[in-house]
């Protein structure tokens, strides 16, 4: 069981996106590669989260799909039909092609919040594709990519996940933070590092909170270093934010919502899953797979998530050794019934 004392009074309180109520104040962050619909499923079994996203999607490779009559991206996978809420992170440069996405998932799938993702640090998206973090020196074509996917999307609200900026000695978190408010969208999360940074060092909280006092009214979201209830808690208390979103520590414990959503509510923290619970866990999450990819696909693809699960685990070195050569369900079942024993 948690050391984390239940309090008497919550320590947050639930905000708004436009008109959506995201209660509890904690999100899942979206990440390429992991937040598709099993992960999300998964997460919103556990329960804690206000707000669940999907990984981003390319805009321009959307509109090319759409145009050729094709299937929309697998990143699209589960969103018609899932709970909401729920919020699609979209990616690009250029404002057409942008609101032109957003319209369409207003429109065809009815997504709760239309999310722009200008923080994304990987080489691909920014220096050979001029998005994501890259924008971040641009704050006047970031207000003109948010004011057309605001308008396309109405009254859907729209959101934009920034960092603090391109490299420390180039911080200009604040002046895009009003800029992104200016141009009408209806929330703001801010990854505690800069784009040079990638995920090295510490978030820096300080500089996330600085940004609050010079918003008018739209909430500020809180990302980087969540790792425990505890910190979710700290980060609360410490600092002036609105919410918070979890990323990177989910991927290894999707029950983390849930401890920290009864954290910040002053209950009991509800302890890890047990070694027999976390296999049962990691065979749900392949079944889920398999039924959208089939064996030799969601083989493959279970194993950076079985990785995920064993961190920091006994024997987590050789578990991920063995995982990584996976090409079938029954050398799946094998390995994790070896790792993961029954009578846990």
């Amino acid at each position: 069981m948690s050391t984390i004392a239940p309090t008497r009074a919550a320590i947050a309180q639930p905000f708004f996106i436009g008109p959506l109520k995201v209660d509890p104040p904690i999100l899942q962050a979206p990440m390429a590669g992991f937040t598709n619909y099993a992960f999300r499923q998964i997460v919103r079994e556990f329960g804690g989260t206000g707000l669940l996203a999907t990984e981003m999607v390319n805009a321009r490779g959307f509109v090319w799909l759409d145009e050729h009559e094709a299937q929309h991206p697998d990143r699209l996978w589960g969103v018609k039909d899932e709970p909401r809420p729920l919020a699609v992170q979209i990616w690009d440069n250029d404002p057409h092609t942008l609101a032109r996405v957003g319209a369409t998932l207003v429109e065809e799938y009815q997504v709760s919040v239309v999310d722009i993702n200008f923080g994304c640090p990987v080489r691909q998206v920014t220096q050979k594709a001029h998005s994501g973090s890259y924008l971040l020196s641009q704050p006047e074509r970031m207000g003109q990519i948010i004011e057309q996917v605001v308008a396309a999307c109405a009254p859907v609200p729209v959101t934009a996940k920034i960092r603090l900026g391109c490299t420390r000695d180039s911080q200009n978190a604040i002046d895009v933070a009003q800029v992104v408010e200016g141009a009408g969208a209806a929330a703001l999360t801010v990854h505690g590092r800069t784009a040079a940074d990638m995920f090295r060092g510490s978030a820096d909280w300080d500089q996330i909170a600085a940004i609050k006092p010079k918003l008018m009214s739209i909430p500020l979201i809180g990302n980087g270093d969540l790792s425990s209830a505890q910190s979710v808690v700290d980060a609360f208390q410490r600092y002036d934010v609105d919410g918070v979103m979890i990323a990177r520590a989910s991927l290894n414990k999707p029950w983390l919502f849930a401890q920290a959503a009864a954290a910040i509510r002053g209950e009991s923290v509800p302890p890890d899953p047990t070694l027999a619970q976390q296999r049962n866990l990691l065979l749900h999450h392949f079944d889920v797979l398999r039924q959208r990819f089939g064996d030799e696909k969601s083989s493959v693809l279970m194993r950076k998530y079985a990785c995920c699960y064993a961190q920091g685990q006994p024997g987590a070195r050789e578990f991920r050794k063995r995982v990584a050569t996976i090409k079938s369900p029954e050398r799946f079942f094998e390995v994790v019934s070896q790792h993961f024993p029954v009578d846990a």
